[in-house]
């Protein structure tokens, strides 16, 4: 097939065919640079098309052929042009491994071989090297999870609903189209334009766009899987950490789906890859982005030109140091995270600990909206202060923090706290600026009517013109939290759990502020409080609780922030 002009001496070469031990055929596209090779190769396994190579969020293959590199853009199997049955996650490993030792031997690679890409594509990476294979010399796995149980799927037991059953559609419509089935794919199809009403369907796991028995079974499989175990493990690197022996940059959004799994893959690999080496080069740039695009806006904020950091700069430089031993990554903090408030980058030498600083939960017994009257404060209850009380009704959830579609970003929350449904918790302006970094979590004691029950804890920054800017957010389920001790209704248990990381300052006069919730839908499937499983509920099973959250001298709840120098009070 004659090469494609791209300008600047790039070439480009379609539809490249490696043939795997299996006899399964993988296709790629090929961008070569200006001159005679060998180079070092750059590689990119995605589900998406090669032809977009996720540039909705990188320069194009052409960019980085231009700066001397060999590019190969493939189609993971069953996708694109390649050949085979697509189930996510669960062939990467050994085909990605194979990729790379056909690589190797490719013409234009010099045997030195880096891996790029965000998302499915960051874990193709990880799935790769875990299989070691050689002429693998680094990776950079960006808004991705190596552990897809807890950090891409669920969130201590409940399912992330809205970008599982989102991106699972999106999956299924290529697969129908692949298999001829025009019903299927018209379904499909018509639950995608509609994204408003995606997660409305209940039971979920009933809808109609993926349940054709013609379809793969993956996104049933991922609803119906709803324990951590050997489903999800047998697909990850959640058990195989020390397998990883080489350099990995890491990238993450403050407001990505998939932040919780990308930050546990940094610390994880950090403290069990399988030699000081790898462990001593993982590096991480955390910025206040969403999962797409990577740039100044999330959700109805402006972070300033600061926030529109050039990545592609950062990832050239971080693969010549590796591939040319140009060493010019040497000098690069092993940690850069964007602060919300003054938006500007920092470093830090490692990830922070445990959050250590308490906030402790107050009200006269009426802390429901923001027109009520709890508070937050550095000293615990004194005595056995009023409960706050509100009622959970799955038919009419919390909606999360970005709203009906459960958009990511800095929205303001104002809106949503003014209803009873939600406990809400405000400080005392801060006297002076106080710095958050790390991964908050909350103590909350707590009793249900119902014997299934969810938290929710969001954190939000009270500016002083009275806007309420989301921070972050965690859920847990009573039947994952109590999953060994149990869990009775009308008693009093004690809820502790983290919420996503998050980088922040709090500026003078600004109010820290926790809301207390039972459900942030559709950002999580909602709990039907009835003992039937979540992905099978529906209005003829939901039931309606009573939630009491307490704070006294014997129950002291209390949000933990994890404060860098001295508090703001």
């Amino acid at each position: 097939m004659p090469l494609v002009d791209c300008g600047n001496g790039v070439r480009l070469e379609r539809g490249v065919e490696c043939r795997l031990s299996d006899g399964t055929i993988l296709v790629s596209d090929h961008y070569y640079p200006a001159g005679e090779g060998p180079w070092p190769t750059l590689l990119m396994r995605q589900p998406y098309g090669r032809d977009i190579a996720s540039t909705v969020v990188y320069a194009h293959p052409v960019w980085f052929a231009r700066n001397g590199y060999h590019v190969a853009i493939q189609d993971v199997r069953g996708r694109g042009g390649s050949g085979g049955e697509f189930y996510p996650f669960r062939h990467e490993a050994h085909d990605g491994a194979e990729s790379i030792a056909w690589l190797r031997g490719h013409a234009a690679c010099d045997g030195r071989i880096g891996m790029y890409g965000f998302s499915y594509q960051g874990a193709t990476q990880l799935l790769a090297a875990v299989e070691q294979p050689e002429g693998l010399v680094c990776i950079a796995p960006h808004m991705t999870a190596a552990d897809l149980y807890y950090g891409w799927f669920y969130h201590h037991g409940a399912l992330r609903l809205s970008t599982t059953l989102g991106w699972g559609i999106q999956m299924l419509r290529e697969d129908a189209r692949r298999k001829g089935l025009r019903e299927a794919s018209a379904r499909l199809e018509a639950t995608w334009v509609n994204i408003r009403n995606q997660a409305l369907q209940a039971p979920y796991a009933d809808h109609p766009a993926i349940t054709d028995p013609q379809l793969p079974s993956y996104v049933r499989d991922w609803m119906s899987h709803r324990e951590a175990g050997d489903y999800w493990s047998g697909q990850d690197i959640s058990k195989s950490y020390e397998r990883i022996l080489i350099p990995a940059l890491h990238i993450a959004g403050w407001f990505d789906t998939y932040l919780e799994g990308s930050i546990a893959g940094y610390v994880d690999l950090r403290k069990h890859a399988g030699s000081e080496f790898a462990r001593k080069n993982q590096y991480l740039i955390a910025g206040p982005w969403v999962h797409i695009p990577w740039g100044d806006r999330a959700g109805d904020v402006d972070f300033g030109e600061a926030a529109n950091l050039n990545t592609d700069e950062i990832l050239l430089r971080w693969f010549n140091h590796w591939l040319k031993d140009s060493r010019e990554f040497g000098s690069e903090a092993r940690l850069r995270y964007f602060a919300l408030g003054p938006n500007e980058w920092r470093t830090a030498a490692e990830w922070p600990g445990e959050a250590e600083f308490a906030l402790y939960l107050h009200s006269g017994g009426s802390a429901n909206s923001r027109k009520g009257n709890g508070r937050l404060a550095m000293t615990a209850p004194e005595n056995e202060e009023p409960r706050d009380v509100f009622v959970y009704d799955p038919e009419v959830p919390v909606m999360a923090p970005g709203g009906p579609q459960a958009l990511s970003g800095c929205f303001d929350q104002a809106t949503l706290e003014m209803g009873s449904n939600v406990a809400v918790y405000t400080s005392e302006p801060a006297a002076r600026a106080m710095e958050v970094f790390g991964q908050p979590r909350i103590r909350l004691f707590a009793a249900t009517s119902a014997a299934h029950a969810d938290f929710t804890a969001k954190l939000v920054r009270v500016k002083t013109n009275r806007r309420a800017e989301f921070l972050c957010i965690g859920i847990a389920r009573s039947s994952w939290l109590f999953r060994e001790t149990g869990y009775a209704k009308d008693e009093i248990h004690r809820w502790e759990f983290t919420l996503e990381p998050i980088a922040f300052e709090l500026a003078p006069g600004e109010r820290l502020r926790l809301e207390v919730a039972s459900s942030a839908f559709p950002l999580y499937d909602r709990n039907p409080s009835t003992g039937v499983a979540p992905q099978q509920a529906d209005n003829w099973n939901w039931a309606r609780s009573t939630q009491q959250v307490i704070h006294s001298a014997t129950h002291p709840s209390c949000v933990y922030l994890p404060v860098k120098g001295a508090p703001g009070w």
